[in-house]
């Protein structure tokens, strides 16, 4: 049985731009084409994309998670007891990863074959690579960059779900106070803009106000970011980058 691009994202939690880039640089080559050239992918492809996403989240670049995919000396079983000790040594925070790669190595050892969605069930949502190369290039000599990746490699699904449930309830303050009409500048905006900058601070990098004021900017100047933050409320990205600046102000005059 083959899987459409479309599909194999569904199972992972990843864009179809994440497979488009592993397929381009040959870290993930479909193993089929559907007459009309679409590509298609089958359970050996879906136990290599499993390969690449625990690595991935293990924090290997991809290009050392492909040379140790393509080692010829290695088979899948070494793959996954490297995996294990890996994950094993990461104690608590990455238990549940760690149950997925025992899962796996039972499963194969006795013959039976996990669906695509048990196989990616445990990375949840996060896509590590939706903007990699982006993000690279445009902060990948900062500190902030370099933090933000260190922490990331260290988060487990859990991790990731209560950072976003924390975003959401940030953004739910900002879509509250401006359906209110409460100005940007007012304390209540004030105070949800400064714990949005403590949150950045906590799960992502050490953010200052001019970096807080910095990321304000970006709401508003890129547009992907603009569309997105509006789809929860129209206005909401402008709103949030003049509260922004405003708490900035207030904390740094």
């Amino acid at each position: 049985m083959s899987y459409s691009v479309g599909q194999v994202a569904g199972f992972a939690g990843v864009t179809v731009r994440t497979l488009h880039h592993y397929d381009d640089i040959g870290l993930l080559a479909p193993s089929e084409r559907s007459h009309a050239g679409h590509r298609r992918y089958g359970d050996a492809d879906l136990d290599r994309l499993q390969q690449i996403l625990f690595y991935r989240e293990l924090g290997f670049p991809l290009d050392q998670v492909a040379a140790l995919l393509d080692d010829p000396d290695a088979d899948p079983r070494a793959h996954l007891r490297r995996q294990h000790e890996l994950l094993t040594a990461r104690i608590e925070k990455l238990r549940k990863m760690a149950e997925a790669v025992e899962q796996a190595m039972e499963a194969r050892s006795m013959g039976i074959n996990l669906t695509p969605e048990e196989k990616f069930e445990v990375f949840g949502d996060y896509d590590p690579d939706q903007y990699q190369e982006e993000v690279e290039q445009r902060w990948g000599d900062t500190d902030a960059y370099r933090q933000s990746q260190q922490r990331a490699a260290s988060y487990t699904k859990e991790d990731w779900q209560r950072i976003q449930r924390e975003a959401e309830e940030i953004n739910q303050r900002f879509i509250a106070l401006l359906d209110e009409g409460a100005p940007a500048d007012s304390e209540a905006a004030m105070d949800a803009a400064e714990e949005h900058r403590r949150w950045m601070s906590r799960n992502h990098y050490d953010c200052g106000y001019e970096m807080h004021t910095c990321i304000g900017e970006m709401y508003v100047s890129d547009e992907r970011f603009t569309r997105n933050i509006d789809a929860a409320r129209p206005g909401l990205a402008a709103y949030q980058r003049d509260a922004f600046l405003a708490n900035a102000v207030r904390h740094t005059s």
